[in-house]
């Protein structure tokens, strides 16, 4: 049995495979011992990863590429893609009109503030539109439960959230989604993350983990809403179960999760034009020095 320290970067709707893969013994039936290690912010796996008090954990790939950006980056790779489209909504007013992104400009918007990759992503699909992000109405620094209560206020018009604020706005009759960021198409966002040494000292190991993502992959192609809530409820003791339901059937209906664990190399290259179209990296990194495939 291999021994692994797998670090969460924060408890999440969308990672749903992953608790998944714990919860249905997918892990120990490929002979991996899993300790579930909980990160103090998104951002902190990597020093876990580089000092040995982690060997792995799962995040976005937009790491490895920063890390490819910078001079002295940490060697991390990224392999086993669970999250291939962008989990995120545009969420507005339940008294807006008919939405499309050309109108985003003209609204009060709430950016994501937790984590960089939304808003980058949106930036991006705006200047594909030959729209400024920059003129936009935007207020960047409120967190995704503040701008709910923003939309239930009036001082805002539209805001980017993922599961469960978008079901718990629909639900409590605050807004309605109006554009889904999966639409955008395949986009890597979320992935196992290592250092090149934990990746030569545990490939066995890492191997037995895809095998064993791979076997929730195919559980989740043959499984409905209610089903994956019944797997994985645990994890989410907080969020009330119709909220789960309405974000694992919209998750579910918009191919957010991969079906293959191989790092999509279209979604990767997606992924690395909108962070360098937004300024987080200035060179595209190369696919095959960020990506290790075991499928």
């Amino acid at each position: 049995m291999h021994r692994i320290r797998l670090s969460e970067n924060f408890r999440a709707v969308f990672y749903a495979p992953f608790y998944a893969t714990l919860a249905l013994g997918h892990f120990a039936r490929e002979g991996v011992d899993v300790e579930l290690i909980n990160s103090p912010a998104p951002s902190a796996a990597t020093a876990g990863l580089l000092d040995g008090s982690i060997d792995v954990s799962w995040g976005g790939p937009m790491r490895v590429m920063k890390a490819r950006d910078d001079v002295n980056g940490p060697p991390i790779m990224t392999f086993c893609e669970v999250v291939r489209r962008d989990p995120f909504y545009l969420v507005a007013r339940k008294d807006l009109d008919a939405f499309t992104l050309a109108d985003l400009p003209r609204l009060r918007f709430g950016s994501v503030s937790e984590v960089p990759t939304p808003w980058l992503c949106l930036q991006h699909d705006l200047r594909e539109l030959g729209l400024d992000p920059g003129s936009l109405s935007r207020v960047a620094d409120r967190s995704m439960s503040d701008n709910v209560a923003a939309l239930a206020d009036g001082t805002l018009d539209i805001a980017q959230m993922f599961e469960p604020f978008a079901a718990r706005a629909e639900r409590e009759g605050i807004g309605r989604v109006v554009y889904a960021a999966s639409s955008r198409g395949e986009t890597s966002y979320t992935t196992f993350l290592a250092t090149r040494d934990s990746i030569a000292r545990n490939r066995e190991a890492f191997a037995a983990m895809t095998r064993a993502v791979a076997l929730t992959q195919a559980w989740i192609g043959r499984t409905d809403a209610e089903g994956i809530v019944e797997a994985v409820r645990a994890f989410y003791p907080d969020i009330p179960q119709a909220d789960l339901l309405a974000a694992f059937a919209r998750y579910r209906t918009a191919a957010l999760w991969a079906t293959d664990t191989n790092v999509s190399r279209v979604g990767f290259e997606r992924l690395a034009l909108s962070l360098q179209s937004g300024g987080f990296i200035a060179k595209l990194p190369a696919y095959e020095d960020c990506v290790v495939n075991f499928g």
